[in-house]
């Protein structure tokens, strides 16, 4: 939140140089190397026009900006406090945004109560209704795009998983009050050291993030938009939690009450099954990754289809479209909890969505700014590898399950009919130098189990014991010990 905080402050002395008002033009032409996407900076402007730190002079379009004088800053500050020091907000948001915050904040007996509303849905058209505007979603897919746009769907969310499961897994965990550091998040996941003096709950929700996320992107087949999926991710993101061990993965069956709210959700379990029919097969229809990703954080939390975890499973279920895409994913990181929860309330007792979409937009902002330097450290793919991959995994798998050395020869007799004569030296190059890097921990990529793969590595070490060891084994700086995971 800090950076926010100075990039807010250096506006506000850039804007202060121009005693007759800057427009947003010229503002952009002064922060030179340090310029935001356009959207972002008139959400920066935006707010500090609302915490009256600038004024706005003139019609949107044509709008100029002044630094405030002191004077006038301090009694208006006076009257109505900036609160600055808040968390929810040090996010900015839109005016229509502040207005949700502003309802949703006042204490539950000065709002009114709210039931499930099923023409919120219904007023909704996949493809024709949309909740991001055109403009705004292409400012999304120019700040998304990964260096793995044109491989198989699931390539980039693989390339960057280590990263993902920590920050996501600490991200979702924290906005439902979660402890955990994100260093403490770190160890639990890399090494499976519990952080001392947390609740067993806590551990255990970080896990179950971690499965969830795995679920999805180790299988890109999982990462699809339908019931099932939604299913098994209540599955992994509950196990463990729910007060009915019968409750986990399964359409609730009772009445919830959502705290701190005067939301009401919808009793009929009957009725509920059917609407989570309807939100998915709708959700399913929407082409833009951006607006499906979003209509699924709004429609999912709103149903509450489980008795518990319904926003961890709509915030995993919204980055499905950022993997199938290879699109950059949403990780949550550094949004406040208060900020989040707000947004969710104005959905519940509203059914306005704007102040959910800055909250979203803000939060993708940050996701792509993290994972900007992995996107360009990545490794170009390569095409070679990418068009033969199934014969390379069938060519390994099919030596290691034989228990044949892994030599040019061994190679050649495998490779298959869709590999044509002019690149089996190419592809046998390829496999072998796979070889030189395999060990129980990759294996699974050729789909070889643990038990195969240390099968074959006993036979090949026998078999280097009188001199001639097989091509490529030991694996450099590796004994083939894979790693134990919690």
């Amino acid at each position: 939140m800090q950076r926010v905080t100075q990039e807010l402050d250096r506006l506000v002395e850039l804007i202060g140089t121009e005693p007759d008002g800057v427009g947003i033009d010229a503002i952009e032409e002064k922060l030179g190397d340090q310029q935001y996407h356009r959207r972002t900076l008139q959400r920066r402007l935006a707010l500090l026009v609302e915490q009256q730190r600038i004024e706005m002079l003139g019609e949107r379009r044509t709008a100029r900006y002044r630094r405030r004088p002191p004077a006038a800053g301090r009694a208006e500050g006076a009257a109505q406090p900036l609160r600055q020091t808040s968390p929810q907000d040090e996010m900015p948001v839109s005016a229509a945004g502040a207005e949700i915050r502003a309802y949703v904040t006042q204490p539950r007996h000065l709002r009114s109560p709210a039931g499930y509303r099923q023409t919120f849905l219904e007023q909704y058209h996949p493809n024709h209704t949309a909740y991001l505007p055109l403009d705004l979603r292409e400012q999304l897919h120019a700040l998304g795009r990964s260096p793995a746009q044109q491989t198989p769907a699931g390539t980039f969310a693989r390339d960057i998983l280590n990263r993902l499961l920590i920050d996501l897994s600490w991200a979702s965990s924290h906005l439902e009050g979660n402890t955990y550091s994100r260093l403490d998040t770190e160890r639990l996941i890399e090494f499976g050291q519990a952080a001392e003096g947390k609740d067993a709950a806590e551990t255990q929700m970080i896990l179950n993030h971690k499965q969830a996320i795995e679920y999805l992107v180790l299988s890109p087949n999982n990462a699809r938009v339908q019931t099932d999926t939604l299913i098994a991710l209540h599955a992994f993101l509950s196990d463990g939690l729910m007060a009915d061990p019968t409750a986990v993965g399964r359409v609730r069956r009772r009445a919830v009450e959502i705290g701190g709210s005067v939301y009401l959700p919808m009793a009929l379990p009957q009725r509920l099954e059917e609407l989570l029919g309807i939100v998915v097969q709708m959700a399913a229809e929407i082409a833009d990754p951006f607006e499906q990703a979003f209509f699924l954080m709004v429609h999912l939390p709103y149903l509450q289809p489980f008795e518990d975890v319904n926003k961890r499973v709509s915030r995993l279920a919204a980055n499905i479209p950022f993997i199938r895409h290879n699109l950059c994913p949403l990780s949550f990181i550094d949004v406040p909890q208060q900020a989040y929860v707000n947004a969710i309330l104005g959905v519940y007792e509203l059914n306005r969505v704007e102040l959910l979409r800055d909250v979203f937009v803000w939060a993708y902002e940050r996701s792509c700014q993290q994972y900007v330097a992995i996107q360009q450290t990545l490794v170009p793919p390569d095409i070679f590898r990418l068009r033969h991959r199934h014969a390379l995994a069938e060519v390994i798998a099919a030596i290691v399950r034989q228990g044949d050395a892994a030599t040019e020869q061994a190679v050649k007799d495998k490779i298959p009919a869709s590999v044509p004569p002019a690149e089996h030296a190419h592809f046998t190059t390829l496999v072998l130098a796979e070889f030189a890097s395999l060990h129980a921990g990759n294996a699974v990529r050729f789909g070889i189990r643990p038990l195969e793969f240390s099968a074959w590595q006993g036979r090949q070490l026998e078999g280097g014991a009188s001199g001639s060891e097989p091509s490529g084994w030991p694996p450099t700086g590796s004994l083939g010990r894979p790693r134990v995971s919690t």
